[in-house]
């Protein structure tokens, strides 16, 4: 039987609710709420940004990441506002205690990610999705914290003087709001590129359990009593040792993750403001290494063997002006230059960090045969799409060879769409051609098809073809948690002109090491075993990989 009760009189507190007892003046004391609101606000935003940027590099896809990150974060935040709502008796100290939680918690969850998929990402088995898994329990913890957070604010706020509740809401949400603002500015053109992404997650741990407890014990501590001030003072500075060694130890804790990564012959690791650059081995007969963001590009073992796949057929005819999109390794470029009536060769690399690493570094400028020191080589700096889209439309070119990261990448997405291959079409001589690496065909045909499909969406005639010979040690593919039983074995290749359907032959050039007509018919018909019919095109608004 449900017993009727009166109602309480319109806008009265609550009976266990009395006003706060402050150190400082009513008016003073919501400033420093709504100044602590618009820090926890920017923190919790950081630890979002951080763990969709962490995520997109380790596990690839940045779409993906972030739409698990932020769908999940949202949900947990809805449900942890619910759960809230029994801490208000004691608000002060659940704020304190939820922000010293959220501070340990989000700044260690780029290192806890990090280490997980550097040391246990081969395992394979029902491990095989463990960064992806912890990704998710790092964002619905984060996510329960900061939900938490806005309940136990306005019981606060309204403790200090109490006002309608759209009034006091409004003032809540705008520090909120502001605060996400200057954290989403803060994360990319301060954190990244000053601190990275570990060292950026532990500062904002910091700051995170500096503004909750100072608030709570300096604002609030006659709300606890003493032994609460003491626990909440002992757990906040618990954090920020732990946060401070972490700090102080992430050196040598990145050195070692990236040895168990890439092995314990990394010569060269840099972070660029575009990719992480890392070569390994190169010296003392090991074979060279070129990661891009963690997935393999060159592999000294059989690069050869890839550039001149890449390279040979598409030079089977005039091509005395070549454009390379990409490859600012100069591998590609090394295999235009064996051709001697080749006139000048223009390369578009959006990163000036590989070019120069291809300049200086001793073992890859040795592979690439020092291509930058010949005055046909001109090298620009640019994204490819852009670069095509504000040169001037003239069919100036004989071969265009577009030596790309993995179309399922999704940075590289709109490389391998319609419009791209419509803006390489303007400056194609005619008859020239163009030839892209389109993947592997082996774990990834639809991908594969799909590119083919795009291109001849963009009046282009083409020849898939399909070549053995990747080192199989890592994966390279846009998803970076596929061990090395996983990794693809193969390339696939589409060579392609708007004449018509281009031979796929070695040419009258130097004769290949590694390729024959024989070989390149196998290729052809290889590839063509695996086809896939049907498939839609893609464009920049409807990605298809």
């Amino acid at each position: 039987m449900i017993e009727s009760h009166a109602p309480a009189p319109p806008g009265a507190p609550p009976s266990w609710a009395g006003p706060a007892r402050l150190p400082v003046r009513p008016g003073t004391g919501r400033f420093l709420v709504l100044a602590c609101v618009f820090v926890c606000a920017a923190c919790g935003l950081v630890y979002e940004l951080e763990l969709v940027a962490l995520a997109s590099y380790l596990i690839g896809d940045s779409v993906t990441q972030a739409s698990v990150v932020l769908s999940v974060m949202v949900f947990a935040m809805g449900i942890g506002s619910l759960l809230a709502k029994g801490l208000r008796l004691h608000a002060a100290a659940a704020f304190g205690a939820i922000e010293a939680l959220l501070a340990l918690v989000g700044g260690c969850s780029a290192m806890a990610l990090y280490a997980v998929f550097a040391w246990t990402g081969d395992w394979g088995g029902l491990w095989a999705s463990g960064p992806r898994w912890l990704l998710v329990a790092f964002s619905l913890a984060i996510g329960l914290l900061i939900g938490a957070e806005v309940p136990l604010l306005m019981e606060l706020i309204q403790r200090i003087r109490r006002q309608d509740a759209g009034g006091a809401v409004a003032d809540l949400f705008a520090a909120d709001y502001v605060g996400a603002l200057v954290g989403g500015l803060a994360f990319p053109f301060l954190l990244l590129p000053l601190l990275g992404q570990l060292t950026g997650a532990m500062v904002t741990g910091g700051v995170n359990a500096v503004a909750g407890g100072a608030l709570v014990l300096g604002l609030f501590r006659r709300d606890l009593t003493r032994r609460a001030r003491w626990l909440l003072l002992a757990a906040n500075l618990a954090v920020l040792g732990v946060l401070a060694t972490a700090a102080v130890l992430v050196d040598d804790f990145e050195r070692a993750a990236r040895e168990a990564v890439y092995g314990n012959d990394v010569r060269v690791a840099l972070q660029t403001g575009i990719q992480e650059i890392v070569l390994t081995g190169g010296t003392d007969g090991r074979a060279l290494g070129l990661y891009l963001d963690g997935r393999l590009r060159v592999s000294g073992r059989d690069e050869r063997r890839y550039h001149e796949a890449l390279v040979t057929p598409a030079m089977d005819g005039p091509h005395a002006r070549v454009l390379v999109l990409g490859g600012g390794d100069g591998l590609a470029a090394r295999e235009v230059l064996r051709y001697p009536d080749v006139r000048r060769i223009d390369i578009v690399e959006i990163d000036p960090a590989v070019v120069d690493l291809a300049r200086r570094d001793p073992a890859l400028s040795r592979l690439n045969g020092h291509v930058y020191g010949d005055a046909r080589v001109r090298v620009t700096i640019a994204d490819a799409f852009r670069r095509l889209r504000t040169a001037a439309p003239e069919p100036s070119y004989d071969v265009v060879i577009a030596d790309l990261p993995d179309p399922g990448i999704t940075a590289s997405t709109k490389l391998y769409s319609a419009e791209f291959y419509g803006l390489v079409r303007r400056v194609l001589a005619p008859g020239g051609r163009l030839v892209v690496h389109a993947g592997p065909v082996s774990s990834r045909p639809r991908v594969f098809w799909t590119v083919d499909a795009t291109m001849r969406a963009a009046g282009l005639h083409t020849t898939p073809y399909r070549v053995g010979g990747r080192d199989s040690g890592f994966a390279a593919g846009p998803d970076r948690t596929a061990g090395a039983s996983r990794a693809p074995r193969d390339w696939g290749f589409v060579l392609a002109s708007p004449a018509a359907r281009p031979a796929l032959g070695p040419g009258a050039g130097p004769r290949s090491a590694t390729l024959t007509r024989e070989s390149l018919g196998a290729a052809r018909r290889a590839a063509e075993a695996t086809r896939i019919v049907g498939l839609p095109a893609s464009t920049l608004v409807h990605p298809r990989y």
